[in-house]
Formats: C-alpha cells, sequence, structure tokens
C-alpha cells in the first residue's frame, strides 16, 4: 500500500475522528490529528505495539477472518468504540482502517433520539420493577448497575456498589463467592448459592456477546429463597404427618375390618354383600341406601378392603355431623388465613388424605347445596380447591355415599342437585333392614353376646326364653341398636345366665303381646279348625323367624319331631 498523499493526509484530520491505516503486515501508515494528539499514534509504528488489545482483531480482518470488527474498549483510561474495516483494491486485502469513537460521544448523540429514551424508560421500568435482584457487570466484572431489589437484598444502597469490582467485593466480605466473576472468566452461564448474613441467595449470572462473539457484558439475577427454603421444611414436614396420619389410620382400618364379622343369612343381605364385593372391583360411584343403623359403613369397608386401593385409605366422614359453616374446609381443605380460627399453616382436607384411597360419605343427603356443586365438580374432572386457594390440585380418590333418606324426593324438592344425584347413583346397594333378615337375628344376638363377653372376660348366656324375646323384638334401630342392647345386657346382667327379667321393658313387653287380630277366624268354624289354623299360622311364623326345625321346636317348646310332624300335615315342610 503506498503511502498517503498530503489530501489524503488533511481528509483524514478533518474528520474529527481518530482514525488509523494500516497496511498487511500492521504498519500504521496513516494516524489523524486526533490519533496524534489523544493517543499519541505516529505513522511508521506497529498497531501491536501502539493499540496491542486491537491488533488481535485487526489482525482477522487483514486475513480475511472477519469482514469487520466492532468492540468496545478502554485506551488511556477512556471508553471507545472501535470499528476496523478492510481495505480493498482490486477485491484485494491491502490495508485496514481503525475508527474509534469516544463512547462518551456517542452517548451523547444517542440520547438526542427520541427512540433512545422511550426504549430507556422501558428498560429502566423492567429492571427496576423486577421482583428479582440484578446486577449488571461489564467483561471484567466490574459492577455497572444495581436495581432496587438488589438493594433491598443486601440493604445496601447501590451507589456503594457500583463502580466497584466483584474481586474487591469478594474481598471485603460483601459477598463469599460472585456468579458474575466466575461467569466472566468461564464465560459461561453460572448457578451459586451464596451465604449472605444468614440468608441463602441464589445466583445466576448470564454471559452477554457482541455479534464477533466478544464478552461484553454479565448479566446476574439473584433471589432470597430463605423464606421459601423454611417453607419447603415445613411442607415437608406437614406431608410427614400427613403420612404418619394414613399409615396409623391404615393400621386402625385394617384391625377394625378383622375384628368385624359379617352375618347374612337371609337372602336379602347376601344379595347386597355380593354386590358389594361385584363392585369393588371397578372405581366406579357406589350409593349404598338403607335405614340408620343397618350397616351401611360395614358395606363402604367390604368395598374398599376388596378393591384396589385397599393398600390406601378409607376416609369416613359423617355429612350430617359437621356444621354447615365448616363442612367444606373439612372435605376440601384451607389455606393460611382463608377464615378466621384457621390454622395458621392451612390444613389439607379428607379428598387429599384419601388420595390414592376411598372417600365414604355417609349422610350425604345432608351437604348443603353449595358443596354438592364442589363435590359434583370433583366427581366430573377429578380436581378439588382448598378454601382461600387460587389454584386447583388433582387427587384420585373414590367416593363411595349413603344416605337413609330418599334423595329422588329431595331431587324434587329442591334440596339435592339432580345431576349429583345422577353422579352418585351409579351403582345402588340396597341394605336390608334387620325387620326384613329375620333369618340373621339370633347369630348376630349370639355373635355380640359373645363378643362383648370377651370384651369383659366373662362369658354370658341367654336363657331360651330370653333368646326368644330378643329374636321377636322388631328392633327399629336395627343392627346398632342390637348391638347397644347386647352390650348393655352383658355388662348389667348379674350372672351369667341372662334371663326375661335383664331384658329392657320395651323387648318383653313385645315378646308378651302376641296379636292375633289378623287371624281369619269365621264363626261356622269348629274349635278344632280353630285351633288347627292358628296351629298353622304360629308354625309358619316360626319357620320364618328360624332357620331350621330344631330352632323352631326350642322357640314352641316341643321336640323336633313333633314340629317335623306338624310342618308335614299343615304342608309346610
Amino acid at each position: 500500500m503506498s503511502l498517503p498523499t498530503p489530501s489524503l493526509q488533511a481528509l483524514a484530520d478533518a474528520t474529527a475522528r481518530i482514525l488509523i491505516l494500516v497496511d498487511r503486515q500492521g504498519r500504521i501508515t496513516l494516524a489523524s490529528n486526533l490519533a496524534r494528539q489523544q493517543l499519541g499514534i505516529l505513522p511508521n509504528t506497529f498497531l501491536v505495539n501502539t493499540l496491542p488489545s486491537v491488533w488481535p482483531r485487526a489482525e482477522a480482518v487483514l486475513n480475511g477472518k472477519l469482514k469487520q470488527s466492532e468492540i468496545p474498549l478502554q485506551v488511556a483510561g477512556r471508553d471507545y468504540f472501535i470499528g476496523v474495516n478492510p481495505l480493498l483494491e482490486n477485491d484485494q486485502i491491502t490495508g485496514a482502517v481503525c475508527i474509534l469513537v469516544d463512547s462518551t460521544q456517542l452517548d451523547k448523540m444517542t440520547n438526542q433520539l427520541p427512540s433512545f429514551h422511550t426504549l430507556t424508560r422501558e428498560l429502566d421500568t423492567i429492571i427496576d420493577s423486577s421482583s428479582d435482584g440484578l446486577f449488571v457487570c461489564d467483561a471484567n466484572a466490574k459492577v455497572i448497575r444495581v436495581n432496587p431489589a438488589s438493594e433491598r437484598i443486601h440493604q445496601i444502597p447501590a451507589s456503594e456498589i457500583v463502580g466497584r469490582n466483584m474481586r474487591e467485593l469478594i474481598a471485603s466480605g460483601f459477598i463469599d463467592r460472585s456468579a458474575a466473576l466466575e461467569a466472566s472468566q468461564s464465560k459461561k452461564r453460572v448457578s451459586l448459592l451464596q451465604n449472605k448474613d444468614g440468608r441463602k441467595l441464589i445466583s445466576i449470572a448470564t454471559p452477554v456477546f457482541d455479534a464477533s462473539g466478544e464478552l461484553i457484558r454479565v448479566v446476574v439475577s439473584e433471589r432470597d429463597i430463605t423464606e421459601i427454603d423454611q417453607l419447603q421444611r415445613e411442607l415437608e414436614k406437614q406431608e410427614a404427618i400427613k403420612d404418619g396420619f394414613r399409615d396409623q389410620m391404615l393400621a386402625m382400618q385394617q384391625t377394625e375390618l378383622e375384628s368385624r364379622q359379617i352375618i347374612a343369612r337371609s337372602p336379602a343381605m347376601i344379595r347386597a354383600l355380593r354386590q358389594a364385593i361385584k363392585v369393588a372391583r371397578a372405581d366406579s360411584s357406589v350409593l349404598v341406601l338403607g335405614e340408620s343403623g343397618v350397616g351401611k359403613g360395614l358395606i363402604a369397608d367390604l368395598i374398599h378392603q376388596n378393591s384396589g386401593r385397599c393398600e390406601q385409605p378409607l376416609i369416613k366422614i359423617n355429612c350430617g355431623a359437621i356444621p354447615e359453616s365448616l363442612i367444606e374446609a373439612e372435605l376440601f381443605g384451607y389455606e393460611k388465613g382463608a377464615f378466621t380460627g384457621a390454622q395458621a399453616n392451612g390444613k389439607p382436607g379428607h379428598f387429599e388424605l384419601a388420595d390414592g384411597g376411598t372417600l365414604f360419605l355417609d349422610e350425604v343427603a345432608e351437604l348443603p347445596l353449595a358443596s354438592q356443586v364442589k363435590l359434583l365438580r370433583f366427581l366430573e374432572d377429578g380436581r378439588i380447591t382448598r378454601l382461600g386457594a387460587t389454584t386447583g390440585r388433582q387427587v384420585n380418590v373414590r367416593v363411595l355415599a349413603a344416605t337413609h333418606r330418599n334423595l329422588e324426593e329431595m331431587v324434587e324438592a329442591g334440596s339435592f342437585r339432580l345431576d349429583l344425584y345422577y353422579r352418585l347413583n351409579v351403582i345402588p346397594i340396597q341394605v336390608p333392614a334387620v325387620r326384613e333378615r329375620r333369618d340373621c337375628v339370633v347369630p348376630l344376638i349370639r355373635h355380640y353376646i359373645d363378643h362383648f363377653s370377651q370384651q369383659i372376660g366373662t362369658q354370658k348366656r341367654l336363657t331360651r326364653a330370653a333368646l326368644d324375646a330378643l329374636a321377636s323384638y322388631p328392633y327399629p334401630g336395627n343392627v346398632r341398636e342390637l348391638m347397644n342392647l347386647c352390650e348393655r345386657l352383658v355388662v348389667m346382667a348379674e350372672t351369667e345366665l341372662i334371663d326375661l327379667a335383664d331384658l329392657p321393658t320395651q323387648v318383653h313387653t313385645s315378646a308378651t303381646n302376641l296379636d292375633f287380630s289378623d287371624l281369619d277366624w269365621p264363626e261356622e268354624i269348629g274349635l278344632q279348625q280353630a285351633l288347627d289354623q292358628v296351629e298353622r299360622s304360629l308354625l309358619q311364623r316360626a319357620k320364618e323367624r328360624f332357620g331350621n326345625q330344631t330352632e323352631v321346636a326350642a322357640a314352641l317348646g316341643v321336640n323336633q319331631s313333633t314340629i317335623a310332624r306338624k310342618l308335614k300335615k299343615h304342608k309346610l315342610g
């Protein structure tokens, strides 16, 4: 490349820029007036000696490895923006031109642009409104900017940090490690955990590169995770308590199921049990129907015990025993501060406790309409929402429900939702009352007399007269009343033998007041015919009440052969 003419030198001086021309060997062939005055650069010197930090880029441009290069650089204590472009003659690179622009001048020029002001305001708003702390550092880990969130995290104003290098801040004990420093050295994204005055901070440093791949900035986001860490530990503690509760509950359920004996002699009860075992294999909703005290909970136990969920909890809740104001909180749980009196950390509901298992809603007809809506929503999508929460959660729960009320009548009266009724009544199971399962009465009585005798450590027995009186009692309270009556007799009887005198008045009276008013006794028949008719009626009733001829004979005070003969006589055998 030939030496410049005086006119070319005058042109370079007139640009009011720091302009440098170099040949293919990196020798400076021209330096503008500002280059000579501000940087002391003279022609016939080599760029590698005068501006060693610029030479690698200029060399890459001269060798054709880079088409051009633009980099921010600090020279002689001032910040410049340097552009390096090739000089071409006949498509051949003969040299390079380097133009250095003072960054201060660039800032002044840029600040005069309206679009720059708008962009700057938006960027400042984004940075300052971030809830995460933000540090912006240059390529050497010197702090350029700190947002208000970082000031709060470190409890120090930005003015005491900006302009300082991360190495200096570590040495002063401000922080123990610097993600920005490590990222500036490795030129890779760095994440690390810091300890700051007993608190835990997570810092993520991201390097920023220019178009030529040079590191120009490091942006660090940081967050105080002390509270999150504490909440996580509290959550783990609550989960451990819940798991412990579930384990205890499973053990108690298993013990209860093993101790309960199912007694079924009548066809209606046998049919109900067969239905329960059959439906246990599916995940369908089941509605157990029957009067109070017939053992609807026992059917729920049987379904759960024979299902694929038997290793998970069976949660039981009596919807009629919980105040209406608390039923939703008990079923679906609540968050911290959901209502006055709520536990400080919130509470999981019965649906969450039953996750993976079965939820038995006894007396489901007592659910208020608002809770019916939430129950219906769960049956449709399997999600529940705690009181006070804004998001729902998925749980895997099978729902069994029971009631002694007529839900169809309640639907017509508007006190129970029709759509919920259809959702619950997928598979109905009717549990018969005790008066409809007379074949079960005597075995039930004997079972519970033995059961409560074992509890008190003394074996009690019933006389024939007392057993007959108990067997003939209608038990309006069903199995629950029968159990309570047997427990009372075992505990209160003075001797090991329980007789008529030990029975409650209503049982004794029911047994002695025989009703013959429904016997058809025409006036034209004789005494023998009337006696035969009464005998036939008594035998028929005794046969229905007792399981075999031996028990019928014992109840009527005759031997078994007499009963067999008379049954044959009246064609009842």
